[in-house]
């Protein structure tokens, strides 16, 4: 990771406001709320850049604005403002928010992948898990049948889900097993940056550790650009080169994550840090 390479992902002053607003909002925030006109503000100008090869930690409590940073960057949620800009869509020159929707789902299909808490958010239940592979990759325009079968092989065997149950749906899968086979459809069209949003919460910690293990392996085989969000400093220590603290809907604190560990700066950055020792 250079940080003087063009990164994989910009976003600069990202907000997501839930109201009208009023003159007074920014002075009359309690916590992300307007304590005058009740605007909530759950991303108040946020501004990040990822960079090839890079993992980028964004920790904060729950309500901190990470998950709709995650959403937003993904087509889930409409900001209110804010530029997002894609080095692999139109040589990181448009903004993504204002792409047309062919374009929209060309960057869900190729550039991105995306891993919820939720897997039930990010795969078809009732398929199975190679149907799940093959729709992301049907999606992208290829429709060769062997080459997916091929490619859903190939990525099952890098998330240590056996092949002899491939043909299996993810209703009948554990939550870590459901959790690998999102990060292979995520995976299919070999995107550039891969979105993970707190993947390991409600996992078994021998579970947890097994899925970070696995993210670790993917991006050393893949080189792959990650956003990782969580609410748990231990998962960021593990996995992050660089770490965004949010709280309230704003980044609060930034830096490289030994840094941020060693010598916190913001007193909610610090109680997080001590929560760890």
């Amino acid at each position: 990771m250079l940080l003087n390479e063009t990164p994989v992902l910009s976003v600069r002053n990202l907000t997501v406001r839930y109201g009208e607003g009023c003159p007074v909002c920014q002075e009359s925030l309690e916590k992300n709320r307007c304590t005058i006109c009740k605007t909530v503000w759950a991303a108040n100008d946020i501004s990040l850049d990822v960079y090839p090869g890079e993992v980028l930690g964004i920790v904060g409590e729950s309500g901190s604005g990470k998950t709709t940073l995650m959403r937003s960057l993904y087509f889930d949620f409409i900001p209110t403002s804010g530029n997002a800009m894609l080095r692999d869509y139109k040589n990181g020159q448009k903004n993504i928010w204002e792409a047309s929707p062919a374009e929209k789902r060309m960057i869900k299909n190729n550039i991105m992948g995306m891993v919820y808490q939720n897997p039930i958010l990010g795969l078809r239940m009732n398929y199975s898990a190679a149907s799940n592979i093959a729709e992301k990759i049907i999606a992208a325009g290829n429709r060769n049948s062997g080459q997916m079968t091929a490619r859903a092989v190939e990525l099952l065997e890098a998330v240590e889900i056996q092949t002899s149950r491939m043909s299996e749906a993810p209703k009948n899968f554990s939550g870590g097993m459901q959790q690998r086979v999102q990060i292979s459809k995520a995976l299919a069209n070999n995107p550039t940056i891969l979105l993970l949003d707190e993947v390991t919460t409600g996992l078994d910690l021998s579970v947890q550790a097994k899925v970070l293990d696995l993210i670790r392996k993917i991006k050393a085989k893949y080189g792959i650009s990650i956003l990782l969000v969580s609410h748990d400093l231990a998962v960021i220590r593990m996995l992050a080169d660089r770490t965004i603290v949010m709280l309230d809907g704003r980044i609060v604190e930034s830096g490289l994550t030994d840094q941020i560990l060693e010598d916190p700066q913001h007193a909610y950055t610090q109680q997080l840090v001590h929560s760890l020792i």
